[in-house]
């Protein structure tokens, strides 16, 4: 008996693989891995920072981006269908492929991560340290910390587009099909690593700094997003339909719309409460109000880069080409 598939259902036929929350989780911790990797080597390269270059001003994000970086992975490895075939991404390389790229680039990420992680370690933490491995290694890469922060920076960049690459390969997708979705995932993933840098720091100087950045992070963020659908609703019909459940109230479709809704929303107000940290006269040490308005912004910039990948992951299997279409 021959089958032929040439349309999706609610979701997509029972016999296709479908990428669920699992694969969502893994994009959005990719993305604020490599946010947090940029951002983090910003802090230690920004000119203005109050320590001497050759001392790390922030080190808890760089020992927290392999962690989320590996729970990341560990949903990926549990949507994998055969799990005990992982290896064989690792016996070869395909250029053409995606894929091929996405599982190498992730182990040429891991050994300069953590290597910047150690060489992050403040001098007062090292002090606490037992002698053996862990401490000699954080006292070795030290005097490479710039050289680590700049490679981070980079790889953190290759990190988040790579995200947004695994999807816009996807031809038959065509939601995901669009050159500008890897651009939308840097951005988003820049944006949510600038958050959690928020969220962690402890200075003044350095939240405020970061808050300057997120403003024009969430601008570009907005701005790339509506290019997104603009893109797809100037382009052929397919394109154009699989736009249509972000702006379908059915039962359906609701769950979409919902999260542009949601988007709209999170998105300016997280602007708009960091507009008014922004104007604000500060002191040494933050107010309550303004580190609650800090805190508040980031964790709304979170949120809306969670409800990003979940639309467009889901909202993606929804559109295909074929006559049911």
């Amino acid at each position: 008996m021959e089958l032929t598939i040439t349309g999706a259902n609610a979701i997509t036929f029972p016999t296709l693989h479908i990428w669920d929350w699992r694969v969502a989780i893994y994009l959005f911790l990719g993305g604020l891995t490599g946010g947090l990797m940029s951002m983090s080597a910003v802090a230690n390269l920004r000119p203005g920072k109050p320590v001497p270059a050759d001392q790390p001003c922030c080190w808890r994000m760089p020992l927290i981006a392999p962690i989320l970086l590996s729970v990341g992975m560990f949903f990926l490895f549990l949507d994998l269908e055969l799990k005990l075939h992982m290896y064989w991404f690792y016996l070869t390389f395909k250029p053409l492929s995606p894929m091929s790229w996405g599982s190498w680039i992730l182990v040429l990420i891991y050994p300069p991560m953590i290597l910047y992680a150690f060489a992050t370690v403040p001098d007062d933490v090292k002090a606490n340290m037992k002698p053996g491995l862990l401490k000699n290694l954080a006292d070795a890469t030290r005097p490479y910390l710039r050289r680590l922060a700049q490679i981070n920076f980079i790889f953190g960049i290759v990190l988040s587009i790579y995200t947004g690459v695994l999807l816009s390969t996807f031809m038959a997708r065509p939601l995901w099909n669009s050159a500008i979705l890897p651009i939308l995932f840097l951005v988003s993933g820049m944006s949510t690593g600038t958050a959690l840098m928020i969220i962690f720091a402890q200075k003044n100087e350095v939240k405020l700094f970061f808050t300057k950045v997120d403003i024009w992070l969430i601008f570009t963020e907005i701005l790339v997003l509506l290019l997104l659908f603009y893109g797809h609703y100037t382009s052929d019909a397919v394109h154009r339909y699989a736009i249509m459940p972000f702006f379908n109230t059915s039962h359906e479709f609701f769950p979409y719309f919902c999260s542009i809704i949601a988007l709209c929303v999170l998105l300016p107000l997280a602007i708009v409460l960091k507009f008014m940290e922004v104007s604000g006269e500060h002191s040494e040490h933050l107010s309550g109000s303004g580190l609650f308005l800090m805190n508040a912004s980031a964790v709304l910039v979170l949120v809306g880069g969670l409800v990003i990948r979940f639309a467009l992951v889901y909202a993606g299997q929804l559109s295909g080409y074929g006559s049911l279409m």
